[in-house]
């Protein structure tokens, strides 16, 4: 009985987006939590004010960088899941356990944020992207592997998103080495990073539709 339950437990596709959609919907919305108004108390002045505001940088840069880092991954299991014909159980639990590191992405986020000088601070949040990394991968492979990808995908697209999540990861990996010279140093590469695959494809279609 329990092995018919296997093979008929998670199929469906549709269930699947929309708890992805509500998980990456609530981290996306706590991230902003660790943005806080200046204390009023602790203000007297304009120029106090800008200086409490500047003060608040550090994490608005973590913020902003989590913010783009939820919307890549979103996009990347949107594109995984637009591209399959239905789940199994297996591959649900695979996509649970990948929503379970994106869950954890506002607490990597106020770590961050609090000890942004500290190269701990900086790996324990690349590990965590690491690991989204690799849950994706894996969901794909797995995929790929049972015949879950629809006959109609592009014969390309099992390569591109191959390339597109090892592509990612080098590039974080070669940013979370730097935090040897500077944690700012790290940041600025992973912000960079995000900047290309969020805007550079925009930039390319607002051309075409121009031209």
């Amino acid at each position: 009985m329990s092995t018919f339950y296997n093979r008929i437990a998670g199929h469906s596709i549709e269930r699947l987006a929309a708890l992805s959609d509500g998980i990456f919907g609530v981290a996306m919305t706590l991230l902003v939590l660790d943005l806080t108004v200046p204390a009023r108390e602790a203000v007297h002045s304009e120029h106090g004010l800008w200086l409490a505001l500047a003060a608040l940088i550090p994490k608005l840069v973590t913020y902003l960088m989590s913010f783009i880092t939820a919307g890549i991954f979103w996009i990347g299991q949107q594109t995984q899941l637009n591209h399959l014909s239905r789940a199994d159980r297996h591959l649900a639990w695979l996509h649970i356990a990948f929503l379970f590191f994106v869950s954890t992405l506002p607490f990597h986020t106020a770590l961050l944020s609090e000890f942004i000088q500290y190269r701990v601070a900086l790996i324990v949040y690349w590990a965590n992207i690491f690991l989204l990394g690799m849950c994706l991968l894996a969901t794909w492979e797995y995929a790929v592997r049972h015949g879950l990808v629809k006959d109609s995908a592009p014969a390309q697209i099992a390569s591109a998103i191959r390339g597109r999540i090892y592509a990612s990861q080098m590039i974080y990996f070669v940013g979370a080495l730097l935090c040897v010279f500077s944690t700012y140093l790290s940041i600025a590469v992973f912000v960079l990073a995000q900047l290309n695959y969020a805007i550079a494809p925009s930039l390319g279609w607002f051309r075409s539709t121009k031209e």
